[in-house]
């Protein structure tokens, strides 16, 4: 059996910043959509910030297991609906 871990909560953050804080925690972020592509790619280049997450914070999962997130780019208003 695999050790688990508290999911920390990312949303409102910046993406490279919910990404470390997802890896200290000992998961990795991830697209909501699995055909899409990688979040990586979706968050860059530009400043992006996490918007959802899926399992919430507080749950329990797997070590190693991914977060799924949204992310919105920043503008200089709001930013823009995901």
């Amino acid at each position: 059996m695999r050790p688990s871990g508290i999911v920390p909560n990312v949303v409102g953050m910046a993406f490279q910043d919910a990404r470390d804080v997802a890896t200290e925690e000992g998961f990795a972020l991830a697209s909501m959509d699995p055909d899409g592509p990688p979040i990586g790619t979706i968050a860059w280049p530009g400043l992006f910030f996490v918007s959802t997450q899926m399992p919430p914070a507080g749950d329990q999962i797997e070590a190693g297991e991914s977060i799924r997130v949204t992310v919105c780019r920043f503008v200089t208003g709001p930013a823009e609906r995901c």
